[in-house]
């Protein structure tokens, strides 16, 4: 008796459930959609001030360190936004900005190539300028001849 109440049951339950959703195919590159973005779309919708959207970038291929004798960190591209005005806290003598992307250019914004550095820049909105430096001698030369007047 008990099984056929337990068989019973069962078939009810199915009866009733929702059509299972597949996890795979949820979850597979089919259900992965690339949307189509304007340049500077994404930097609307992300919260930050308008006035912080118009930045101006500079896009660089950092030097290798004085104690870098490998090729790992070479070749890589970096985004670094131009300083705004900054204070001392009277305080506590600490630097003070009140600019959001002030530590954030040097953190975390790593590139593998200049192209991909490029494409972030248009794609968050922002004036960007390429900074590709020259060793000459002891000399380092700025191939822009812009970027020396505005740092």
């Amino acid at each position: 008796m008990a099984g056929f109440v337990q068989r019973v049951g069962q078939s009810l339950v199915r009866a009733h459930r929702p059509p299972q959703v597949s996890w795979k195919r949820c979850c597979s590159s089919d259900a992965l959609m690339e949307l189509e973005t304007k340049p500077g779309e994404v930097g609307m919708v992300s919260g930050v001030p308008e006035q912080q959207l118009k930045r101006r970038v500079i896009i660089y291929s950092p030097a290798r360190t004085a104690s870098q004798q490998g090729s790992g960190k070479v070749g890589k591209w970096k985004i670094n936004f131009l300083s705004t005005h900054k204070w001392e806290n009277p305080l506590m003598g600490w630097t003070s900005t009140g600019d959001p992307y002030a530590n954030v250019g040097e953190a975390g914004l790593e590139f593998d190539s200049e192209e991909a550095a490029k494409a972030f820049a248009e794609k968050y909105g922002w004036e960007y300028q390429v900074c590709i430096c020259a060793l000459v001698g002891a000399f380092i030369v700025l191939c822009s001849a812009d970027i020396t007047d505005e740092i």
